[in-house]
């Protein structure tokens, strides 16, 4: 039997702050309640989430204005990555997700490598624009140039 609890946070992909949802017993109580990302639904729970409200809410706005910061931070980073390529302009390997935040990173700037969107690894020389997915509002763009070592 299924439990519905509300949710204190932002969950991707189960649902955001003070929403009901219904989950498994076992996602419940081994992930969010003991983290405490929501709480069970009962009367007691709803006032008790009204009394949060009003914080949950400032905490979403701080969080999307701290990431819209770093989005426009990241727009104006000029990433180069070296690598060696064939005769045919092909490189030898390809660039990764990994490769490109080990880059932001000397730039300053720290991300997780599983927050940037490629379609596929990059295996040619030029420059390409790449997504990183921040928050679930925010979105950067970061301009990669792929040169010739």
């Amino acid at each position: 039997m299924n439990e519905k609890l509300i949710l204190l946070e932002d969950i991707n992909g189960l649902g955001k702050a003070g929403e009901t949802v219904t989950v498994t017993p076992g996602y419940a109580r081994n992930y969010l309640l003991p983290k405490k990302l929501a709480l069970k639904a009962s009367k007691g729970a709803v006032k008790q989430f009204e009394a949060l409200k009003e914080k949950i809410e400032a905490k979403r706005l701080a969080e999307v204005e701290k990431m819209q910061a770093l989005a426009a931070k990241i727009a104006e980073l000029e990433i180069t990555i070296s690598m060696n390529v064939g005769e045919d302009e092909k490189l030898y390997g390809s660039v990764t997700s990994h490769n490109i935040a080990d880059e932001i990173k000397k730039l300053g700037v720290e991300i997780d490598p599983h927050k940037l969107v490629l379609a596929s690894p990059i295996k040619e020389l030029g420059a390409f624009d790449v997504d990183i997915k921040l928050h679930p509002e925010v979105v950067a763009k970061a301009r990669v140039w792929v040169v010739r070592a």
